[in-house]
């Protein structure tokens, strides 16, 4: 059971504005901490000073969007917080962190956002 945080409805729908998904399967709802963890998984901390700051999009159906938290967007297992913004038939939300890593993001001020500690 994946942990992290869910993005909150008013900032999904203001993002969903600004930068409107260019694939047809829109994900855009949380930021994952942790994969794989049992039913018993504790939820993570507040996410304090959570905020957009970044796109990438493969060109080949992943894009997402850079998160920020604290100050940095680099996550504890040296991934990089994002939330999976959309997808092309038969691409995995997980493709989207090898995405980032592969070619790197562009600078996209989304401003803040309000991150809600939860499982899913």
């Amino acid at each position: 059971m994946p942990t992290g945080w869910r993005l909150g409805t008013a900032d999904r729908v203001r993002l969903l504005a600004l930068r409107p998904p260019r694939y047809p399967n829109v994900d855009a709802d949380h930021v994952t901490l942790t994969a794989g963890h049992g039913h018993d998984a504790e939820l993570p901390e507040e996410a304090v000073g959570a905020r957009v700051v970044g796109h990438v999009d493969d060109g080949l159906g992943v894009e997402a969007l850079v998160v920020e938290i604290g100050g940095v967007t680099q996550r504890p297992d040296s991934g990089t917080w994002h939330i999976t913004w959309s997808l092309a038939d038969g691409r995995k939300a997980r493709e989207s962190n090898d995405v980032i890593g592969r070619q790197g993001w562009e600078p996209w001020d989304g401003g803040p956002i309000a991150l809600t500690p939860a499982t899913w």
